[in-house]
């Protein structure tokens, strides 16, 4: 389908480098078919991105219910590439939840999260990755809770690849979108994105002085390592994969689509004999 072009981010956000480096890398680099894959949001600025991507099969859903939604369409038919971009108010407060137990059970996902410590479409109020003390127009005396820390959540509950990057290093951005998209299993992309309306203290020239790129000696199989560097950071916040470990995917340890995907089955009512009793 064709959604409409017309853009209401505002004029520099951090949105605008993170469509157009996943157009790129989804559709010159990997040179994904549309048909092969699928685009999956839910509310927000950063749940937007699709329907400026053009011309790809994309479902936009509910407040914090991309996870699920993604969860389905991969369950529906594994073959296909599923992605979700979603904000950290979409996928880590409404959808928390769901982003915990599609973690802990390695859903073939991969999630791009827009991380601009903000809630941009409702106009600023603070976000649980917005850091303790920062001032919006609800917090006036600052935000009082402990920020939450995307990747070191996942981790906590079993993420085999998570990863970080900043929306103004457009390389470096393309790389891990790239990594994680052909990585075999849940993936987390956490994106440092600006939003140059309502946060002005995580602008671009904030993120290019606080903002390291992992060497290549780092190990990136090193859970303790990744687990320290994955929340808070002394010095500076680090970007890139934090950790990868290969292991099957949910979709692989289920018997009924290990051959074929449940969409080329059909329906067969001899299948669910017995599963209701006699």
């Amino acid at each position: 389908m064709k959604p409409k072009n017309i853009s209401t981010w505002c004029p520099g956000c951090g949105n605008f480098p993170i469509l157009g480096t996943a157009k790129k890398v989804i559709r010159e680099d990997l040179k994904l078919e549309t048909k092969s894959f699928v685009i999956v949001s839910g509310i927000g600025q950063a749940a937007k991105l699709p329907h400026y991507f053009r011309e790809c099969n994309f479902f936009n859903g509910l407040h914090g219910r991309a996870v699920p939604l993604a969860t389905g369409i991969k369950l529906a038919n594994h073959k296909l590439k599923v992605m979700v971009f979603s904000g950290d108010g979409d996928m880590l407060a409404e959808g928390g939840n769901h982003f915990i137990h599609a973690v802990r059970k390695n859903i073939g996902l991969t999630c791009f999260l827009h991380n601009n410590q903000i809630y941009g479409l409702t106009k600023g109020q603070a976000s649980p990755t917005s850091d303790k003390g920062f001032v919006t127009k609800i917090n006036y005396d600052g935000v009082i809770a402990k920020p939450f820390y995307p990747l070191k959540a996942a981790l906590t509950f079993g993420a085999n690849f998570v990863a970080r990057t900043f929306a103004g290093n457009h390389e470096h951005m393309a790389n891990i979108m790239k990594e994680a998209i052909n990585y075999n299993g849940f993936a987390l992309v956490d994106i440092m994105q600006p939003c140059v309306t309502l946060n002005k203290k995580n602008t671009y020239s904030w993120y290019r002085e606080n903002i390291k790129v992992l060497d290549s000696a780092y190990d990136a199989g090193d859970l303790d390592k990744a687990l320290k560097i994955a929340g808070e950071s002394v010095d500076k916040i680090p970007i890139g994969v934090i950790y990868k470990k290969e292991a099957p995917s949910y979709e692989e340890l289920i018997g009924v689509i290990k051959n074929e995907t449940l969409v080329e089955q059909g329906l067969a009512g001899a299948r669910f004999e017995g599963m209701f009793g006699k």
